[in-house]
C-alpha cells in the first residue's frame, strides 16, 4: 500500500463495487441477477438470505448494544487482523483475532454479505498459504468452515466463487507423484483430514465453468495399469469437482455431457467398494445441486437416464452387502488394496456413510414424473426395499442391519427436508419437479412395512434409526402410519406380548406423540396411552422406566393437562371416551395389521371434540397413579454405586426432573394443588437416602412452576424439620470418618437437600421467607459438624445463586393470555410462534441484592475469622496431630468459602477484581497503548525481557469487547465495594492458610484439596460461575431436550418452554464472552506463585489439585504464564540435582503437559533451560518419569522447529479487509519487532543446537538418544543446512554401536542429505521450496503426436529396445488420454545437481567422514541378525541411506572409492550360505543400482557392469525360500516407478526366462517367475517383452509342480492385466466418444481377437486332456495340473478390476469346464479351486443385456446336464445372478429363470429338488411386489393342482395286528410308476413350501398361505418317507419364524384350518 494513488484507486473501486471477483458470470437458477455490493433494493446491507428464526436480542431482560456498536467492534477486529497478517504476526496475532471474530459470530451477530465474502476469501487463502505453520493453518481452516457452515449465508457463484487450485496444490503433494521424485521430508505437511474437510466446505463455491480445466488436469493421471492412479483421480473428482448448475448457454458443462465419461471411468475399476462409494457420492451431490436448475433436463430418473439409473441401483444393491444364497461378497479385497494413496482422499465414512449418499441420490431425483411411468426412480426404490425387506426383520440381523436401517433413516430424513423446504420456499424448485401428495403417499407406503419391522430390531443403533424414521414418516403421512402403529402398540402395552416389544412400543409412542397430538381422531387415544404406559414405571426394569418417563415428558410438552369437561353440560366424565376407545381397539383387533382408519372423513368435528374433551376427564386419575408409581420407584431405588457412572439408576434420577418440569407446568391449577399436596406429604413423611437427589429435583420442579404456592407449603415444613433433627436427634453433632452419611444424620441431610433445591431458580418469592432462611443458615453453620456441613454450604450457595443470577422463571406451556381465555381442544399440540414469546425473567431487585450481600457477608466473615483463628492457634480446636478435628474445621470453612465465592460470582466484575489492591498501580483500563500492540500490556518489551525474546502469548491479550449482560451492581456503590473488598480479603486469607499448611501440615492432604478448589473458584468465578461449567451444562441439556423436536427443513419447531430456554443459553453465552482473561493484580501474583509452589509438592494428591487449579487460573489472568514459568523451571532443575522424583514429575507435568508448554516454545528466555533440564530428567532412574518424558518428546521437538519465515499470500485478498485509516506505520513497527525477535530466537536455537550436539557426543546412549531427537529438529535449517559439529555428529552417529542411536542418526543423515538435494533442486531459494517449484536438470517435456493413429503403438514399441533418447518414468502419461507433452528424463544428463557453496561445504564435510571404515562398519551392521522376526525383511531405510552415500562417491566427495565398496561387498556376501548375507547384499546392490538414476552414462555403465553379474549369479542358483523375499524387494526398489529401460540388463534377462521342463528344482523355477512377475507389475503397460513369455507359459500349463503353477497362473493374469490401455488422443475425444457410445460410456476391456483365440485354445486343450484322463485316476494328470494353472489365472483375473474382460467366455467356455473340474473327486484342491472360481461368476458386473447368454447356459445345464452335482451347482449361481442383476435383467430372462427353477423341483435327485426349493423361495423373496404376485399365483395354482391330481393309491383294507403297522404301500416293492408319483408329489410339496418360505416374516401371513398350509396338512401329511417329512418341516418352520407375532398371525386362519394343522404334528403346535 505504498503510494496514496493506489490507495485512492482501491477506495474508489470499493465504493463503486466493481470489485471484479464479486460479479458472478452466471446467474444460477433462481434467475435474478446480482445487485452490486450485496445491497438490496431498500439500500440496507443484506446479512443472510434467510432471516434469523429467533429474535435473540429482543428477548433479553436488559438493554443490549446497538447494531452500530457491533459493527464497530467487528471493524476493530478486522483492523487488527489486517495489521497482524500484514506484519507477519500469524501466531499469536492473527490467531487471537480469529478467536475474537469467532466469539463475535457466536453471539449471533452477522457480518454483511460483503464482509463475509471478504473474510471467507481471506481465510481460504490463509488456510492454504504456503509456508504457514500447520497448527496455525488448522485454526484458519476451521474459521473458514465456520464462515461457510450454512449454505444460506452465501449463494455459490452469485456471491462467492473460490478457486480450487490452491486446494488442489495441497492435495497433490500427498497423492500425485512428485514431479521431481524428491521426497520433501523436512517440510511437515498439513493434516490430511483437514484438507478433505476443507474440500467439503469449499466445493460448493467452485465454479462449474472450471469443469473442463479440472478434467484436463486430473484425467491424464488415470491409469489402471497402476490402479493407484485411478483411485487418486476418482478421489480428486469427488473432492473438487463442482456440482453447481452451469449457465444454460454452456451445453458442454451440462452433467450429461461428462456423465458417460464418469460411468466409463467407473467401469474401468470393477469389484471395488471404494469406487462404488466415490461415484455414488459424486452422483448424489450432482442430483442434489441440479434439482433446482431449470436448464438441466429432468425426467422420471432425475437428471440421469434409464441405463444410468439401473446401473446405480445395481451398485446400491452391491453396497448393501446383502448375503444371497451361498454367494461370496460382490467386492474383491485385492482391488481396494491397490488404492494406495488414493485412500487418503476418502471422505470420513463415519460422517459421510454410504447410506447417506444413496438416500440423497434417490430423494433428490424424485419428482411427480415418477408417478405414471412403470419404471422410474420411485419404482426402483420400491423394488429395492421389497428385495431386501426380509433383512429388516429382527430375527434376521447381521452386518447389513446397520446400513439398511441407516439407509431408510436417511431416505425419510431427506424426503422430509425436501418436502419442508419446498413448502417454505427455501428450496426454489421448478413447479413440475416439486414433490406432491401422491409422491409422498407412495414414498411412505414403500417404507412403511420395513419400518414396522425395524422398530423391533435387536441392535440399539438400528432401533434408533428405525424410530427416527417412524417419526419422519408419521410426520409426512399420519393417517398411513398411526393406524398400523396403534394396532401394534395396543396389544403390547396391554402386556400381551414379549417385553422387548413393549419397550419398542414405548419408544415408538415417544417419537409419535407429537404427531398424534396434532392429528384429528388419533389425539383421542393419547390419554388412554398415557394410562397404559404407567406400568412401565417399574423399579425392576429401569430401562423401561426411562422410556416411559420420556414418553410422558414428550406428551406433557404438547398438551395441557386441563380437564376440558369442566363447566360443560354436554360432556361429563370419561365414559364417552372409554366406550369409543374400546370400540376402536376392538376394530383394530378385528382388522389386524392392515387396519385402515380414516378419521379425517369418517369422524365429524363435533364428535371428535366431544370424545377428546371426555378423554381429558381422566387426567386426575392419571396424575395420582403416576405420582404413586414414582414414589414406589423412589422407595425401591437401589443405592447408586458411584456418581456419573452412567448406570441406569443414575439415568432415572436424571430423567425424573426432566419429566416433572413439563408435567407440573402443564397441569391445571386444581391438578397442581393435588400434586403439591402429594409431594409435600411424601417429603414430610419419608427419608429415603438413595432417592434424595431425585426427590430434591422434583421439589425444585414443583417450586419453579409456582414459586409462591410451593414455597409457602414447603419452606416452613422443612425448616421446622431441620431444627427438630438437630435439637432432638442430635444430628451432625460429631465428625464422621468415611464418605457415607451416618443413619443418624440422614434425616437432616434429606431435609437440607430438599430445602436447598427449593430455593434455587425460583426468583424473588424467597424474600417472603427471608428471615427464616437467613436464620436457619446461621444456626446450621453453628451447630453442624461432619459430612452434613457440605450440604449446608451448598444450601447457602443455592440461595445466593437464586438471588443474584439472571434467568427465566417461566415454564408454562402456553402464553399467559391463552391461559387466561381458557384452553380448548384446539390448543392441543399447538406450536408457539417464535417471534411472539413473552418471557418472564428473574432480574435481581434491590431487596434481593441487599439480602444476598448480607448473607454473603455474614457467612464469609465468620468463615474467614474461623480460618484465621485456626491457623494462628487462637481457636478452641487445637492441632494436636492425633484427631482430625482441626483438618475438618479447616476444610469445612474452605468449602464454604469456595461455594460463597461462586454463589455471588455474578456480582464480581473483572475490573473490580483486577484493581482491588491499593498498592497495584495499573494504567486506566481504556489506555491507548493497549490497542497499539494488539492489546498487550504497555508498549515496549516487558521489564525482564532485555533481549526481546518473550513470546507474546495467545491469551496475553486484554478483553477487548464487553457487551451488556444486565450487571446488577452500580460501579462504586457501597455493595460493589463491600463485595469486592471481601473477595480481596478472602484471597489474602487463602494465602495465609496455604503458607501455614505448607509449613506445618504439609502431609494434610484433606485440607489441600478444598484449598485449591477454593483458589480455583477465586480465580475463575468472576462474572459467571465458570467452575460449574454453567454454559456447557445448560447447553448440553438443552440440546438433549430439543433433539426429539428437530425436523429436517423446519426451524425451531419447539414447545414453548424449550424456546424460552434458548434465550437463557444465549444470555449465558454473553456472560461467558465477557469472562475473558483479566489483567493481573498483585494479589493474583501471590496466589499464582502459591499454586506453582504446590504444583511440585512431594504429595501426589496435592500436586494434582494444585496443577489443575493452576491451569484454570492461568487462563483467567493476563500475564500469568511468564510469572509461573521461572519458579517451575527452577524447581525442575533443583529436583534433577537432588534426584527429587516427585518434584521432577510435578514440574514436567506443569511445564510440558498443560497450556504452559506452548508459551515456553515461543519464549526463548526459558526454552533452552527447559530443553536441557528435560534431557537431564529423561535419564532419571524411575520408570514413571521415563514414561512421562517419552510422552513429552514431541512437544520438546516442536520447540526446535524453524519459525515460519516466509508466507506467500495473495495481497489483494488481504487488502480487501484493510481498514479505512492508515495503519502502515503500525505494521512496519510490528514487522520489525517480529523480525528482530525471530533473528534472536534463531540465534538462540543455533547456540543451543551446538551445545546439545556436544552433549550428544559425550553422553550415555539413553541421554544421547533424547538429545539427538531434539537436535535434529533444532539443527536443520534451509539456509545454512547444518553446523559442522552437527554434520559430524550425524555422519559418525550413523555407524554408532548402539542400534537405537544408529536408527535415529541414520534418519537424520537421510534428512540432512535430502535437504541438500531439495535445496539444490529449488535453486537454493526458500520461496521455490514453499511453492514446490523444482528444477531438475535432467527433466524434459517431450511433445506427443496423438493425432497420428500409430503413435501409441510406436511409443510402446520403444520400450522393447535397450537404447532410448529419453526415459519415461511415470506410468500414467497416455494410459487413458494423451496430453500435449509427456514429462521425461534425459538418458545421458551432463549434470545431475547444481550445488552452491553452502551445499558443497556440507557434502564435502560428510564425504570426508565416509571412508572405507565407515562403509565396512555400516555393512557389518546390515549383516547382523535382526532382533525380532518382524524386522527380518529388506529394510528400505538402509537402502535409502546408502543411496545418498553412494551418490557422494560418484560425485567424488568421499574418502572411500568405488573400488573400496566392491571389496567390502565381496566380504559381506561371503559364500552366500546365510540368509543375512543375502539381505545385506540385496540392500547394498539395490541401493547401488538406484543411486545411478540421473547420473552420466559412464557411471551407470560402471555400476551395472559390476552389479549385474552378481545379481545374475544369485538369481540363477542362489535363491532359496528364505532369501527370495529380499531379492524380490530389491528388484522392486530398482524398478518401481522407473522406466524399465533404465534397468535393461535385469529386465531383459528376466524376460528371457523359459521353463525348463526337465528340471526338478521347482523352487528355482517358481522364484524366477516371481521375480519376473514383480518386474512386470512394476513396469505395468510399459513392459513390452511379454509375447515369448506368454507363449512359453501357455504351452506348459500342465507343469507338474504346484509352486511353478501358482507363479505361472498369477503371472499370466498380470501380463494380461497390464496389456490394456485406452490412449485417447485428448480429453475432448474421450468425452465425445463416451457420449456418442451410450449414456453409460463405452464398455472397457473388450477382449482382443488374439486373447479370445488364446482362451479358446487353452480350454480346447483342457477338454482334450480331460477326454484322455482315465476316470477315477488318483495320480496327477495333464488335465488336473493344467486346470489348476488356468484356475489360478482366472481367479487372479476375476478378483481384479479387469474381470469383465472374461465375460464373453462365461457361458460357452467356462461354466461347463468349471463344473467338470468340480466333479473330479480325486483331487480336492482342484475341486476347491474350481468351486471358488465358479462362485465368482455371478458377482462380476455384467452390463445390461450381457447376461443373456450366461443365464441361458445356466438354464441349459440345470435342465439337461446328466450329472446331478452340476444341476445343483448352477442353482447357486442362478439365485445370486438374479439378485445382483435385479435392476438390469430383462423380464423374459426373469421368467425363464423362474420356469427353470420351478421345473427343477421335479428333478430325480433329492438334493437338487431341495436346492431348487430354497432357490425358488429366495428368488421370490427378492422380487418386486408385482412380479411376486404373478409368480406366486401361477406357481400356487400349478403345484396345488399337481398335488390334487396325483393322489397316493388307497391302502388295501387290512387289520393292524397287535399294533404292528403294515407295510405302507400295500405292495412291498416300489414300482417305477410309484416312484414317479412320489417324485411328483414331493415336487408339489416342495414348491408350495418354497412359496410359504418366501414370506417368512410377513405378519399376518398373506391371504393365500393358510389355504396352502391346510392343503399340505390334509393332502400330503400322511405320505410316507421324504414327502411327509418335508410337510412336517415346512409347517414347523412356519411356526418357528413367527414366534413373536403368533397371536396375531393365528387370526389369519379359519377354525377348520387351525384344526387341520393341529392334527399334523403329534404335539399340538398350534394350540
Amino acid at each position: 500500500m505504498g503510494n496514496p494513488q493506489e490507495r485512492l484507486a482501491e477506495l474508489i473501486s470499493m465504493v463503486e463495487g466493481n470489485n471484479t471477483n464479486n460479479i458472478s458470470r452466471a446467474t444460477s437458477p433462481g434467475g435474478e441477477t446480482r445487485e452490486t455490493n450485496g445491497v438490496d433494493d431498500h439500500g440496507k446491507n443484506v446479512t443472510r438470505y434467510r432471516p434469523r428464526t429467533y429474535p435473540y436480542f429482543r428477548y433479553l431482560p436488559y438493554e443490549v448494544e446497538d447494531e452500530a456498536e457491533r459493527q464497530n467492534n467487528f471493524n476493530e477486529i478486522l483492523k487488527y487482523l489486517y495489521v497482524a497478517v500484514e506484519s507477519g504476526d500469524f501466531s499469536p496475532g492473527a490467531v487471537h483475532w480469529t478467536r475474537e471474530l469467532r466469539n463475535w459470530l457466536q453471539l449471533k451477530f452477522d457480518p454483511t454479505k460483503e464482509q463475509r465474502v471478504k473474510l471467507v476469501r481471506l481465510y481460504y487463502e490463509l488456510a492454504l498459504a504456503p509456508g504457514i505453520d500447520i497448527n496455525v493453518a488448522e485454526r484458519f481452516s476451521s474459521m473458514f468452515m465456520v464462515l461457510t457452515k450454512r449454505k444460506h449465508y452465501l449463494r455459490p457463484m452469485k456471491d462467492l466463487t473460490l478457486d480450487w487450485r490452491p486446494l488442489y496444490r495441497e492435495l497433490k503433494v500427498f497423492v500425485l507423484p512428485s514431479e521431481s521424485g524428491m521426497v520433501n521430508t523436512t517440510n511437515v505437511k498439513r493434516n490430511f483430514r483437514t484438507l478433505t474437510k476443507l474440500c467439503t466446505f469449499a466445493q460448493l463455491y467452485f465454479d462449474p465453468e472450471d469443469i473442463p480445466v479440472m478434467l484436463s488436469q486430473f484425467l491424464p493421471y488415470y491409469s489402471a495399469s497402476f490402479p493407484e492412479g485411478a483411485f487418486v483421480v476418482a478421489g480428486l473428482l469427488n473432492l473438487l469437482l463442482p456440482t453447481s448448475p452451469a449457465p444454460a448457454d454452456a451445453p458442454k458443462l451440462m452433467p450429461q455431457h461428462y456423465l458417460p465419461t464418469f460411468f466409463h471411468l467407473w467401469s474401468l475399476i470393477n469389484r471395488s467398494r471404494v469406487f462404488d462409494t466415490i461415484f455414488l457420492d459424486i452422483f448424489s451431490r450432482l442430483a442434489r445441486d441440479s434439482l433446482p436448475a431449470q436448464q438441466i433436463e429432468f425426467s422420471e430418473y432425475g437428471i440421469y437416464t434409464r441405463e444410468q439409473s439401473s446401473l446405480i441401483f445395481t451398485s446400491i444393491l452391491r453396497l448393501l452387502e446383502i448375503p444371497v444364497g451361498q454367494a461370496t461378497t460382490p467386492y474383491s479385497i485385492t482391488v481396494d488394496l491397490t488404492a494406495g494413496l488414493g485412500m487418503m482422499l476418502d471422505r470420513d465414512p463415519k460422517k459421510h456413510p454410504i447410506a447417506h449418499h444413496v438416500a440423497r441420490w434417490i430423494v433428490m431425483s424424485l419428482s411427480p414424473a415418477c408417478l405414471d411411468k412403470p419404471d422410474s426412480i420411485l419404482a426402483n426404490l420400491e423394488g429395492l426395499i421389497q428385495a431386501v425387506e426380509t433383512f429388516f426383520h429382527p430375527s434376521n440381523s447381521g452386518s447389513w442391519t446397520k446400513t439398511l436401517s441407516q439407509l431408510v433413516y436417511y431416505l425419510a430424513d431427506f424426503f422430509v427436508m425436501r418436502w419442508n423446504r419446498e413448502r417454505s420456499g427455501e428450496m426454489d424448485i421448478p413447479e413440475e419437479r416439486r414433490l406432491n401428495d401422491e409422491v409422498k403417499r407412495r414414498f411412505v407406503l414403500c417404507l412403511r412395512d420395513v419400518i414396522f419391522m425395524g422398530i423391533y430390531a435387536k441392535s440399539g443403533t438400528a432401533m434408533n434409526f428405525a424410530l427416527s424414521t417412524l417419526q419422519s414418516l408419521a410426520y409426512l403421512e399420519p393417517n398411513l402410519i398411526l393406524p398400523g402403529a396403534l394396532q401394534r402398540i395396543y396389544p403390547s402395552m396391554q402386556g400381551l406380548v414379549e417385553v422387548h416389544r413393549t419397550t419398542s412400543s414405548l419408544r415408538s409412542l415417544q417419537v409419535l406423540s407429537r404427531t398424534m397430538v396434532r392429528t384429528k381422531g388419533f389425539r383421542c387415544h393419547v390419554t388412554t396411552m398415557l394410562g397404559l404406559a404407567l406400568p412401565g414405571i417399574d423399579a425392576n426394569d429401569l430401562d423401561k422406566t426411562l422410556y416411559t418417563l420420556s414418553y410422558i415428558q414428550s406428551v406433557c410438552y404438547s398438551i395441557p393437562f386441563h380437564d376440558l369437561t369442566r363447566g360443560r353440560e354436554d360432556v361429563s366424565g370419561s365414559m364417552l371416551a372409554v366406550e369409543w376407545i374400546t370400540s376402536e381397539v376392538g376394530r383394530m383387533e378385528e382388522e389386524g395389521v392392515n387396519v385402515e382408519i380414516d378419521y379425517q372423513d369418517k369422524l365429524s368435528e363435533e364428535d371428535e371434540n366431544m370424545i377428546l374433551r371426555s378423554s381429558t376427564a381422566g387426567f386426575t386419575e392419571f396424575l395420582s397413579s403416576f405420582l404413586g408409581r414414582v414414589f414406589t420407584l423412589l422407595e425401591n431405588l437401589p443405592d447408586a454405586a458411584r456418581v456419573r457412572s452412567g448406570s441406569p439408576e443414575e439415568n432415572v434420577v436424571n430423567t425424573l426432573p426432566a419429566t416433572f418440569t413439563p408435567l407440573l407446568a402443564t397441569l391445571s391449577p386444581e391438578l397442581y394443588d393435588l400434586a403439591l399436596n402429594k409431594i409435600a406429604d411424601f417429603v414430610g413423611n419419608h427419608v429415603i437416602h438413595q432417592a434424595r437427589d431425585a426427590m430434591a429435583f422434583i421439589c425444585n420442579a414443583l417450586c419453579k412452576v409456582h414459586p409462591e404456592k410451593a414455597l409457602k407449603r414447603l419452606v416452613p415444613m422443612l425448616i421446622q424439620a431441620i431444627r427438630t433433627e438437630i435439637d432432638e436427634n442430635g444430628a451432625a453433632s460429631t465428625r464422621n470418618t468415611g464418605t457415607d452419611v451416618l443413619p443418624r444424620d440422614r434425616g437432616l441431610v434429606w431435609n437440607v437437600s430438599m430445602l436447598s433445591m427449593c430455593v434455587v431458580h425460583v426468583g424473588d418469592a424467597v424474600l417472603k421467607h427471608k428471615q427464616d432462611l437467613f436464620d436457619i443458615a446461621v444456626y446450621m453453620q453453628k451447630k453442624c459438624k461432619g459430612i452434613p456441613t457440605v450440604h449446608v454450604s451448598n444450601y447457602i450457595h443455592h440461595l445466593l445463586l437464586n438471588l443474584t443470577v439472571t434467568y427465566p422463571i417461566d415454564y408454562a406451556i402456553y402464553e399467559a393470555d391463552v391461559l387466561a381465555r381458557g384452553l380448548g381442544p384446539e390448543d392441543w399440540g399447538k406450536t408457539p410462534n417464535v417471534q411472539e414469546l413473552n418471557i418472564k425473567w428473574h432480574v435481581s431487585n434491590r431487596q434481593e441484592i441487599s439480602f444476598a450481600v448480607e448473607l454473603f457477608k455474614s457467612q464469609a466473615e465468620s468463615a474467614l475469622e474461623h480460618l484465621t483463628s485456626l491457623t494462628d492457634g487462637s481457636s478452641s480446636v487445637k492441632r494436636d496431630g492425633t484427631g482430625k478435628e482441626w483438618s475438618d474445621e479447616v476444610s469445612r470453612n474452605l468449602v464454604l468459602l469456595r461455594l460463597l465465592l461462586s454463589g455471588v460470582s455474578v456480582l464480581f466484575d473483572a475490573k473490580g477484581a483486577s484493581t482491588r489492591a491499593p498498592d497495584t498501580d495499573l494504567p486506566p483500563n481504556g489506555d491507548v497503548e493497549m490497542v497499539e500492540t494488539n492489546g498487550h500490556a504497555p508498549e515496549g518489551p516487558p521489564e525482564d525481557d532485555a533481549d526481546g525474546l518473550a513470546g507474546l502469548d495467545d491469551d496475553e491479550v486484554k478483553p477487548t469487547f464487553q457487551y451488556p449482560v444486565g450487571y446488577s451492581l452500580r460501579k462504586g456503590g457501597t455493595d460493589y465495594e463491600e463485595v469486592h473488598a471481601l473477595r480481596d480479603r478472602t484471597g489474602r486469607v487463602l494465602h495465609e492458610v496455604h503458607q501455614f499448611l505448607v509449613e506445618k501440615q504439609e502431609d494434610d492432604v484433606a485440607c489441600f484439596s478444598p484449598l485449591y478448589t477454593a483458589y480455583r473458584s477465586w480465580f475463575i468465578d468472576v462474572g459467571i460461575e465458570r467452575s460449574a461449567h454453567v454454559l456447557d451444562r445448560v447447553q448440553r441439556l438443552f440440546c438433549a431436550d430439543v433433539h426429539p423436536y428437530k425436523v429436517s427443513g423446519l426451524r425451531k419447531e419447539y414447545p414453548r418452554p424449550l424456546l424460552l430456554r434458548r434465550a437463557n443459553v444465549y444470555h449465558l453465552t454473553r456472560l461467558r464472552q465477557n469472562a475473558s482473561p483479566r489483567p493481573k493484580s498483585s494479589l493474583d501474583e501471590i496466589l499464582l506463585l502459591d499454586l506453582a509452589q504446590s504444583g511440585v509438592s512431594t504429595y501426589t494428591e496435592v500436586r494434582r489439585n494444585a496443577q489443575s487449579a493452576g491451569e484454570s487460573a492461568i487462563k483467567a489472568v493476563i500475564g500469568a504464564r511468564p510469572l509461573v514459568i521461572p519458579p517451575l523451571l527452577h524447581a525442575l532443575e533443583r529436583g534433577i540435582k537432588d534426584n527429587d522424583y516427585p518434584r521432577i514429575k510435578g514440574a514436567i507435568y506443569s511445564l510440558l503437559f498443560g497450556s504452559l508448554a506452548k508459551t515456553i516454545g515461543r519464549d526463548w528466555r526459558f526454552a533452552p533451560a527447559l530443553i536441557k533440564a528435560y534431557i537431564e530428567a529423561s535419564t532419571a532412574d524411575k520408570p514413571s518419569i521415563q514414561k512421562l518424558c517419552s510422552g513429552a518428546t514431541f512437544q520438546v521437538m516442536e520447540y526446535g522447529r524453524a519459525l515460519d519465515r516466509l508466507v506467500i499470500l495473495n495481497k489483494d485478498l488481504v487488502q480487501a479487509i484493510a481498514p479505512p485509516d492508515d495503519v502502515q506505520a503500525k505494521i512496519d513497527k510490528k514487522r520489525n519487532m517480529i523480525q528482530k525477535k525471530r533473528a534472536k530466537m534463531e540465534a538462540k536455537k543455533a547456540a543451543l543446537s551446538d551445545e546439545l550436539v556436544d552433549m550428544a557426543r559425550r553422553s550415555h546412549w539413553k541421554k544421547a538418544s533424547r538429545t539427538a531427537a531434539i537436535v535434529i529438529t533444532l539443527g536443520l535449517r534451509f539456509d545454512s543446512i547444518a553446523s559442522k559439529a552437527m554434520v559430524d555428529l550425524v555422519t559418525t552417529g550413523a555407524v554408532d554401536t548402539h542400534p537405537g542411536l544408529r536408527g535415529l542418526y541414520s534418519g537424520a543423515f537421510v534428512a540432512l542429505l535430502s535437504l541438500v538435494d531439495v535445496r539444490a533442486v529449488c535453486q537454493h531459494k526458500y520461496e521455490n521450496y514453499l511453492l514446490d517449484k523444482q528444477h531438475v536438470a535432467a527433466k524434459i517435456q517431450v511433445t506427443t503426436r496423438p493425432e497420428d493413429p500409430h503413435f501409441t503403438t510406436e511409443y510402446l514399441a520403444k520400450f522393447a529396445q535397450p537404447e532410448a533418447e529419453f526415459y519415461v518414468d511415470h506410468d500414467h502419461p497416455g494410459w487413458l488420454v494423451w496430453e500435449k507433452t509427456v514429462p521425461a528424463y534425459k538418458s545421458n544428463p551432463r549434470v545431475d545437481m547444481e550445488y552452491d557453496g553452502v551445499e558443497k561445504t556440507v557434502l564435502a564435510q560428510v564425504g570426508q567422514l565416509l571412508d572405507r571404515k565407515w562403509f565396512s562398519t555400516f555393512f557389518g551392521y546390515l549383516k547382523q541378525e535382526p532382533r525380532d522376526a518382524s524386522a527380518d525383511r529388506f529394510r528400505m531405510a538402509s537402502a535409502m541411506m546408502l543411496i545418498y552415500a553412494f551418490e557422494l562417491i560418484y560425485e567424488g566427495f568421499t574418502a572411500a572409492t568405488f573400488e573400496d565398496i566392491k571389496q567390502e561387498v565381496k566380504g559381506i556376501f561371503g559364500d552366500g550360505t546365510d540368509k543375512h548375507q543375502h539381505r545385506a547384499t540385496a540392500e547394498i546392490l539395490g541401493a547401488l543400482l538406484s543411486s545411478t538414476t540421473d547420473k552420466k552414462v559412464e557411471i551407470r555403465t560402471m555400476v551395472w557392469e559390476y552389479c549385474f553379474p552378481i545379481i545374475q549369479r544369485i538369481f540363477s542358483d542362489g535363491l532359496t525360500p528364505e532369501n527370495s523375499g529380499y531379492w524380490i524387494t530389491c528388484i522392486h526398489l530398482v524398478l518401481q516407478g522407473k522406466d524399465p529401460r533404465r534397468s535393461w540388463p535385469v529386465v531383459d534377462w528376466l524376460a528371457s526366462f523359459r521353463l525348463d521342463m526337465s528340471s526338478n528344482a521347482a523352487f528355482k523355477e517358481s522364484s524366477k517367475i516371481q521375480l519376473l512377475q514383480q518386474c512386470i507389475t512394476d513396469a505395468g503397460w510399459h513392459f513390452q517383452l511379454e509375447k515369448p513369455v506368454l507363449q512359453d507359459f501357455l504351452s506348459h500349463l500342465d507343469h507338474p509342480y504346484k509352486g511353478v503353477r501358482e507363479a505361472m497362473g498369477s503371472t499370466i493374469a498380470t501380463i494380461y492385466r497390464t496389456r490394456y490401455h485406452e490412449s485417447y488422443k485428448d480429453i475432448n475425444t474421450l468425452i465425445e466418444t463416451q457420449k456418442a457410445a451410450s449414456s453409460v460410456g463405452t464398455r472397457p476391456y473388450q477382449p482382443t481377437e488374439e486373447f479370445s483365440k488364446t482362451i479358446h485354445s487353452v480350454f480346447e486343450q483342457l477338454e482334450k486332456w480331460r477326454q484322455e484322463r482315465t476316470a477315477g485316476d488318483q495320480a496327477p494328470s495333464p488335465y488336473t495340473s493344467g486346470s489348476k494353472t488356468v484356475l489360478l489365472w482366472l481367479d487372479s483375473t476375476l478378483s481384479s478390476h479387469e474381470c469383465i474382460q472374461l465375460i464373453p467366455f462365461f457361458p460357452k467356455v467356462f461354466v461347463e469346464q468349471l463344473l467338470h473340474m468340480m466333479d473330479i473327486k480325486e483331487d480336492q484342491e482342484l475341486q476347491g479351486l474350481a468351486y471358488h472360481v465358479f462362485r465368482h461368476l455371478p458377482n462380476i458386473p455384467h452390463r445390461a443385456g450381457e447376461d443373456v447368454a450366461l443365464i441361458n447356459s445356466l438354464i441349459r445345464i440345470g435342465q439337461t446336464s446328466p450329472f446331478w452335482h452340476q444341476r445343483l451347482r448352477v442353482l447357486i449361481n442362478m439365485q445370486v445372478l438374479y439378485f445382483r442383476r435385479l435392476f438390469l435383467i430383462s423380464p423374459d430372462q426373469q421368467q425363464a429363470l423362474f420356469d427353470c427353477v420351478a421345473a427343477m423341483l421335479e428333478d430325480t435327485q433329492l438334493e437338487v429338488r431341495l436346492g431348487a426349493s430354497s432357490t425358488l423361495s429366495g428368488m421370490i423373496r427378492c422380487s418386486p411386489v408385482a412380479l411376486r404376485h404373478t409368480v406366486v399365483k401361477t406357481l400356487n395354482r400349478k403345484f396345488t393342482t399337481l398335488l390334487v391330481e396325483n393322489p397316493l393309491p388307497k391302502k388295501p383294507a387290512r387289520q393292524h395286528l397287535g399294533g404292528l403297522s403294515a407295510p405302507s404301500t400295500g405292495t412291498s416293492t416300489p414300482t417305477p410308476e410309484h416312484a414317479k408319483l412320489v417324485l411328483t408329489r414331493h415336487a408339489a410339496v416342495l414348491g408350495l413350501g418354497a412359496l410359504v418360505q418366501a414370506f417368512p416374516y410377513t405378519s399376518p401371513p398373506p391371504a393365500w398361505i393358510p389355504g396352502v398350509l391346510a392343503a399340505l396338512a390334509n393332502k400330503a401329511n400322511a405320505d410316507p418317507g421324504m414327502v411327509g417329512k418335508s410337510v412336517k418341516s415346512i409347517l414347523s418352520d412356519f411356526k418357528k419364524t413367527r414366534q413373536d407375532t403368533w397371536f396375531m398371525d393365528l387370526k389369519a386362519f379359519s377354525t377348520e384350518q387351525v384344526e387341520d394343522l393341529d392334527g399334523v404334528l403329534w404335539k399340538s403346535y398350534f394350540a
